[in-house]
């Protein structure tokens, strides 16, 4: 069994295993890695941190960047509407008797679009949660997912930057330093937002 883990670790910490996956990936066109990019407003498991690095790293950073905010906002789009379309309808009925529910709604139909804007720019942001929360309020859909756009084209531009350095790292490893600062910078930032709007 140690043996086995042992060259599990020799694999996966080789610089030829990883180039390997990164050239198959780049095969395999621009639909995986929107693809991707848009799983992650459906399963928030999903870190999108490491996605837009792997799209960097196999497609480039100018390409990357778009297959990575395409499917951010295609997601995004997604689960908004189906909160909006098919979902508020019955969530509403069952909502009208918790005063607290009641109370959030109304927080969220009164959001100031600029604070929306700043608050998806930040790559911690649970988007899955503010997806849902808008699509239940009566927020203008056009809006929302405006702003939305807007916001992710930033928030996506700073992870490629982050993924660019992660690649970078494999020749000079003073990018790794320029990497982690960057993504401590936007966590710290992100909680610190989060906070104030009470998200």
């Amino acid at each position: 069994m140690s043996a086995q883990l042992a060259e599990w670790y020799a694999l996966f910490t080789s610089l030829a295993f990883w180039e390997g996956i990164l050239d198959a990936f780049q095969n395999l066109g621009p639909l995986v890695p929107i693809a991707l990019a848009a799983l992650e407003s459906l399963i928030p498991a999903l870190p999108l941190v490491a996605i837009v690095t792997l799209n960097v790293a196999g497609h480039g950073a100018l390409w990357g960047l778009l297959y990575s905010w395409v499917g951010t906002c295609v997601g995004c789009t997604i689960v908004f509407l189906f909160f909006r379309l098919v979902f508020k309808k019955a969530f509403v009925r069952w909502a009208e008797r918790s005063e607290k529910v009641k109370k959030a709604r109304d927080w969220v139909n009164g959001f100031n679009p600029a604070a929306l804007f700043l608050i998806a720019i930040l790559p911690f942001t649970p988007s899955s949660f503010v997806n849902f929360a808008f699509g239940i309020s009566d927020f203008a859909p056009k809006k929302y997912l405006l702003t939305m756009y807007g916001a992710k084209l930033i928030m996506i531009s700073l992870l490629a930057l982050f993924g660019k350095s992660c690649v970078e790292a494999l020749d000079n490893p003073l990018f790794i330093v320029l990497a982690v600062a960057l993504i401590l910078a936007l966590y710290a930032v992100s909680v610190k937002v989060r906070k104030k709007n009470g998200l």
